[in-house]
């Protein structure tokens, strides 16, 4: 057999045989925008709960400074707002109610405060004008004259002169003002013995002396069993705290300041 001649002009070149056992290049699989499935045992990232905290935070706040008029209103007011925003974005759902709800009660407090407050003020001008007619009213007795007078004998030179009674020192003014201050703190927000010397002396307070606020609460006539039972009503109607604790915020010292007599009194009553 012959073989065939390579052309003139030229060389032929052999081809190189094709590949067939080459390996294939693998390439990665296109995105589908999914997630790779969670891991069994793999934890869930935790939500963030700042919001959540700071409701719960203003919230205490609010709650302690609820009685105080206006400002336990506004900080109850943050604390609702962020309550709710941090539940719109999904945080902690216990501590995002819980600054709810003492935002809440805080802004009612404070409510109540401020218009028992307003009208105690009201007051005080109508009892006033009161009094002076009073006073005014009453007609002055003339001075009978007795001719008898002129004719009576004088005293024997060893009788003693009768000493005329002592005057007594006028109130001062400020010592006056925190009286009434008191009073209008006892009868509308029910409030301890210690716990109005507190509130007189608070340099976020009256800012009384602790001398005028002594001599308040010292002179005011207040039925404080009384002002602790309507305390205890109180929290058992807007918070529904057990009796137990309704008398551990009565006596505590960062609470109503309350006697533990006072105490027993009001939990005693409570029902009644």
């Amino acid at each position: 057999m012959t073989t065939p001649e390579p052309p003139l002009g030229g060389q032929q070149h052999p081809q190189p045989p094709y590949q067939t056992d080459a390996p294939t290049q693998a390439y990665p699989p296109a995105a589908t925008g999914t997630l790779p499935p969670q891991q069994p045992g793999q934890p869930f990232p935790k939500k963030p709960a700042g919001l959540a905290i700071a409701a719960l935070v203003v919230g205490i706040a609010a709650f302690l400074t609820g009685l105080v008029p206006a400002l336990g209103a506004v900080i109850g007011i943050v604390a609702v707002v962020l309550g709710i925003i941090a539940l719109r974005k999904q945080q902690s759902k216990g501590m995002s109610i819980a600054g709810i709800a003492l935002g809440g009660v805080a802004v009612i407090s404070s409510i109540v405060a401020a218009v028992g407050l307003g009208a105690a003020v009201s007051s005080l001008p109508d009892a006033a004008p009161v009094a002076a007619v009073t006073e005014s009213s009453a007609p002055s007795e003339p001075v009978a004259e007795d001719s008898s007078a002129a004719a009576a004998p004088a005293p024997a030179p060893d009788e003693p002169a009768v000493e005329a009674a002592p005057e007594e020192p006028a109130v001062p003014a400020d010592y006056a003002t925190a009286l009434i201050k008191a009073g209008m703190y006892s009868e509308t927000m029910y409030m301890s013995k210690a716990g109005l010397y507190d509130q007189l002396t608070s340099e976020y307070g009256e800012k009384y002396s602790p001398e005028a606020a002594q001599y308040a609460v010292d002179t005011l006539q207040a039925d404080y069993n009384a002002n602790a039972l309507a305390k205890a009503k109180t929290y058992r109607d807007t918070m529904a705290m057990s009796p137990e604790a309704i008398r551990d915020q009565l006596t505590s010292e960062y609470g109503e300041q309350f006697t533990p007599e006072e105490a027993e009194y009001a939990i005693a009553n409570l029902n009644n």
